[in-house]
């Protein structure tokens, strides 16, 4: 129930009918001014048709159809304000589970952009439908959480308009979970379940007969709902691809590389939870120098791996000590020779035994992958050459025969970066031979699906057993364009490629490509020190990632021996630790803008109070004690008995910062970045901890939950239940894992 998405909406409906349809902003209201949302609508309306902005917004309030969960409205000046009603805004914020339903690719041919619901106040009468043809009759599946069924899409008539019915009647591959119970009491149980489905920016309500209702018109909106139910529009953003992690082969990730590999993934987790496709690339650098040096390290000072240690920490030992060697550049020769063999492809099975070595300190840090993607392979497979030929077609590219750039192949990008003191940008050298730019704008061109190439095979799993695939001279052709094809692209690289990411970015305005250059994104980020100090690879001043996490699970477990020493004796014990080990790191590295430096700190990271993992953590796991107290004293947590109306003003401050998450992910999708997402979840923690320590003016608990008297202990207990759902779902967008017990 996203209540600020249904009152901008109902506003907009408004604004329409007064003859000045609008963009409608909705803020919360200040604590020192009546009501809990407003808006200045009537300022733009009195600008588009005239008349006195407090006449107008009298006039908006008297038009304006309120939405379930909203009382009153009132217009105090030119501002409108709405009073929620605090039982049913409650109630609806417990009853919408969030649960997310990925449907056939078929399904995207209804002419999406075109599809809304307006969910009907009760139940269906059938008297009222009349299902007429099967319009699709697909055998994929449909997932909800766990629960696997074919599904078949017929269209239903009523005087209202065309609805959608899908049977959400489930076979003999029906998986029994505690989502939707039995197999015998499914149908019952569905009912409860307010699903989305995904390629209809629709929502729904099941029936007893195993269908799901869906109404239609012409209005596209990225959120709205009706009733309890909630609708995400997830098909008009289409696919995205994000690359980050993008590590040299040739020694170990260090605590820098972190931030990287958390900003790329927790992006992925963000931009799925939004309705997007989402690809994640890694490229793997294999003829770089770097992965030249690290070879011929081990080879020239006769380096044996003991099959013990881990690889990638092995060639780094060797990487580094060629670089203080006083002797190294006498060593150039047999350097470039490794490059030349790196080049050939002779050399690609060593550097994958480094590969997997990243991949599994990557693991270990929740981030997931879908392609790996080769330099050799992009250079073999002609990408520079593709973009070239695109460019050659633009009026911003040329071929000087006079002056500095003389044979030269030059883009003038003036038009797309104003102000550079040299616009023009060499792409192919006057000998012929590519600037390395060049490389990088075939390869985003390659994303966008400007041209096809590449083989691919499996390359490895992931530890959910999800296929990781590989670009390979060996792999076979992406005829089905499995793979790149995307709306937008998102670069996760640190802030000194920050120019030539620009330029990345301007070759696709200057090949015509304005919609794909709006949606190029360089996601870039400041660096990270540990402890103050500043991290060098090549000088071995450094921490390993893979250090880093042992590390904050050794200091994790040790805390939790201090401050509690029976949690610490528990068989769990270990697994605690890892969840706040590894959700301190990656909340760390997030919980700033990306363009601001980190200094990362164990004390800092680690501690239960300030904007930490484990302060939100701590707080998820107080409020599952609350709930499993309740079940053990026998009280209904589902809202059963519920005594709504009895929930007073405290209740709803914490459940309209449970209702922000959806706002918060939009959010986050259009700044391109996890911190908005993190501090959310440092809000919810916050405003739960002051409602859970809230006193009346007796000084005595005010929202102790299990002392409420009866109906409002249950509307209590729902709430938190909601709650616990919300910390859930939003760490999980940031990849942190919620502990058993703190």
């Amino acid at each position: 129930m996203d209540l600020k998405a249904q009152l901008k909406q109902a506003v907009e409906t408004a604004a329409a009918a007064l003859g000045a349809p609008l963009d409608v902003a909705i803020q919360e209201t200040p604590a020192t001014k009546p009501g809990d949302y407003g808006t200045p609508a009537a300022f733009q309306i009195a600008k588009a048709i005239g008349g006195n902005p407090a006449q107008v917004a009298q006039q908006l309030a008297q038009t304006v159809v309120l939405p379930q969960g909203i009382s009153r409205v009132e217009a105090a000046g030119p501002f409108l304000n709405f009073f929620v009603d605090v039982a049913a805004f409650v109630r609806g914020i417990v009853r919408n589970k969030r649960l997310y339903v990925r449907v056939p690719d078929e399904f995207v041919d209804l002419s999406v952009n075109e599809l809304r619901v307006i969910l009907p106040k009760s139940k269906k009468n059938e008297n009222d439908y009349l299902i007429s043809e099967t319009v699709i009759n697909s055998p994929d599946e449909i997932s909800v959480g766990r629960l696997r069924g074919h599904a078949k899409v017929s269209v239903v008539k009523d005087i209202k308009g065309d609805f959608y019915q899908i049977p959400i009647r489930m076979y003999a591959d029906l998986v029994e979970s505690d989502v939707f119970g039995s197999r015998e009491n499914m149908v019952e149980n569905i009912n409860k379940i307010k699903s989305q489905i995904a390629a209809l920016l629709l929502s729904s309500y099941a029936d007893n007969d195993g269908f799901i209702y869906m109404s239609v018109n012409s209005l596209d909106m990225d959120y709205a709902a009706k009733g309890n139910y909630q609708l995400v529009n997830f098909a008009a953003h289409g696919k995205v691809v994000i690359e980050h992690t993008s590590v040299n082969p040739n020694k170990e990730l260090h605590v820098g590389h972190l931030r990287n590999v958390v900003l790329g993934d927790s992006m992925a987790r963000i931009f799925r939870a939004a309705g997007h496709t989402v690809e994640v690339q890694n490229y793997i650098d294999d003829t770089g120098r770097q992965a030249a040096e690290s070879l011929f390290a081990a080879a020239h000072y006769g380096l044996t791996w003991d099959g013990i240690q881990k690889y990638d920490h092995w060639m780094g030992e060797g990487y580094v000590r060629l670089n203080a060697d006083p002797a190294k550049a006498e060593l150039e020769s047999g350097i470039t020779a490794i490059m030349h063999r790196l080049e050939a492809g002779e050399l690609r099975g060593e550097v994958e035994k480094i590969v997997h070595a990243h991949l599994q300190t990557c693991f270990r840090l929740g981030a997931r992958y879908d392609l790996l993607a080769w330099e050799s392979d992009v250079v073999g497979s002609g990408f520079l050459g593709h973009g070239l030929n695109i460019l050659e077609g633009s009026p911003y590219t040329s071929h000087p025969t006079e002056g500095k750039f003389a044979g030269a192949f030059v883009m003038d990008v003036s038009a797309f970066m104003p102000n550079l003191e040299e616009s023009n940008v060499v792409l192919r050298r006057t000998d012929g031979t590519a600037m390395y730019v060049a490389k990088d704008v075939g390869y985003q061109f390659w994303k966008f699906g400007l041209f096809e190439g590449m083989k691919f095979k499996p390359f490895t799993t992931d530890p959910e057993g999800n296929t990781i695939w590989t670009s390979a001279p060996d792999g076979q052709p992406d005829t089905e364009g499995r793979f790149g094809h995307a709306q937008e692209v998102i670069n996760v690289i640190d802030s000194r490629q920050e120019h030539p990411q620009k330029i990345v970015k301007a070759s696709l305005g200057v090949a015509g490509e304005t919609e794909k250059e709006a949606r190029s994104i360089h996601l870039s980020y400041a660096f990270v020190t540990l402890e103050g100090q500043t991290i060098s690879g090549r000088k071995g001043v450094t921490v390993s990632a893979d250090a880093a996490m042992d590390e904050a699970q050794t200091r994790a477990l040790s805390a939790l021996t201090e401050l509690n020493p029976a949690l610490a004796a528990r068989e769990d014990a270990a697994e605690i630790a890892r969840r706040i080990g590894i959700g301190a790191i990656r909340f760390a590295m997030l919980k700033a803008e990306p363009t601001r430096k980190i200094d990362f700190r164990w004390e800092q990271a680690l501690a239960l109070n300030g904007d930490t993992a484990p302060y939100v953590q701590y707080a998820a796991v107080r409020a599952a004690n609350i709930l499993r107290k309740g079940a053990e004293a026998g009280y209904a947590t589902d809202g059963t008995g519920a005594a709504w109306d009895a929930l007073p003003d405290i209740d709803l401050a914490l459940a309209k910062t449970v209702a922000k998450l959806p706002e918060v992910v939009a959010q986050s999708v259009r700044a391109h970045s996890p911190h908005v997402v993190a501090q959310y979840a440092l809000d919810l923690a916050t405003a739960f901890n002051a409602w859970y320590n809230a006193r009346d003016k007796q000084g005595k608990p005010a929202t102790n939950v299990l002392a409420s008297p009866e109906g409002l202990r249950e509307a209590r207990l729902a709430l938190v239940a909601r709650l616990r759902v919300a910390f859930e779902e939003t760490l999980a967008l940031i990849g942190i894992e919620i502990p058993a017990a703190m």
